[in-house]
């Protein structure tokens, strides 16, 4: 029989190689999307429109459109996400509640993102008769973002330490109190590492975005930063295409002579931002630990 000491070093080379097939097949993915979109990234790509049966057109609209979609929607997802995982953290007590809570959360983590755009279409688009909207997106994409928003901050609250709420109620101080002025501050470093993450997975959805915000940007006016104005681009009552939604349609449309450089182009801004947001998230998270704590990451 194989001895212990082999049976370990056979099971850590397994381990090796699984994680090396998964960095090398990440790096090889990244690495192909980026070679291919690289000549895309320029100021005129970035900034212009796109054109309609001719090449040279660029993702100015779709790019303002996934930045301003992600701000309402995580404008939408951190004060609930947030106020929930402090009510399972703190308020929430033992028993079939919080059971079917917790399932309910799982439950709706588990779910397609197709199953939340055909959702939205319903609530959203139909039900409401606002048609396609980026705020019927925003809506669409924090109830797929709020359960994991929920989770992170239940996680982020519970790990903050018991010596930490004891002392503050020793001060004579509430339990809101203590929450929101010594719970909070110590769970800050994790609450915005979770929260970037989140918005880093909200800025590359597309499915939840098909049914609920539209493939298609109007003629806007830029200038005008009138939030009420039909042509203004802050009107959150207007159907606007991610750039997600917006390499899906110009694929399936195959009116675009260069549909495969633009989509290869998107693509590349799309995985440098999540790249970004995650990479953020960490050192900001570290930044921010070792400020509070005097640690250094």
């Amino acid at each position: 029989m194989m001895g212990r000491k082999t049976a370990d070093k056979v099971a850590t080379a397994i381990f090796y190689l699984a994680g090396g097939t998964v960095i090398m097949g990440l790096v090889s993915f990244v690495g192909y999307l980026l070679e291919r979109g690289w000549t895309k990234l320029n100021p005129h790509f970035l900034m212009s429109g796109p054109e309609f049966a001719k090449a040279g057109g660029g993702i100015g609209p779709q790019l303002f459109d996934s930045v301003y979609l992600l701000i309402l929607a995580m404008a939408i997802t951190i004060p609930i996400g947030l106020a929930a995982g402090v009510y399972m953290a703190e308020y929430a007590k033992p028993g079939k509640l919080t059971n079917a809570i917790r399932l309910c959360i799982e439950t709706l983590a588990s779910l397609p993102s197709i199953v939340i755009g055909l959702f939205g279409l319903i609530m959203f688009v139909n039900f409401t008769g606002w048609g396609y909207t980026l705020f019927g997106g925003a809506l669409a994409v924090a109830v797929l973002n709020l359960p994991v928003a929920t989770r992170i901050s239940e996680d982020a609250i519970k790990s903050v330490p018991q010596a930490i709420r004891e002392a503050s109620y020793g001060l004579g101080a509430t339990q809101w109190q203590t929450i929101t002025r010594a719970v909070l501050p110590a769970a800050l470093p994790g609450l915005l590492t979770g929260f970037i993450m989140t918005a880093g997975r909200a800025f590359g959805e597309a499915a939840a975005l098909l049914y609920t915000a539209g493939m298609s940007t109007s003629m806007l006016d830029y200038g005008n930063l009138n939030p009420f104005s039909s042509s203004s681009p802050l009107n959150p009552f207007r159907p606007g295409a991610t750039l997600a939604v917006y390499i899906w349609k110009i694929n399936s449309e195959g009116l675009v002579p260069d549909a495969r450089e633009i989509a290869d182009g998107a693509s590349a801004i799309l995985v440098l931002a999540v790249l970004a947001f995650n990479l953020g998230s960490r050192y900001l998270g570290l930044l921010l630990n070792s400020r509070l704590t005097g640690k250094q990451g």
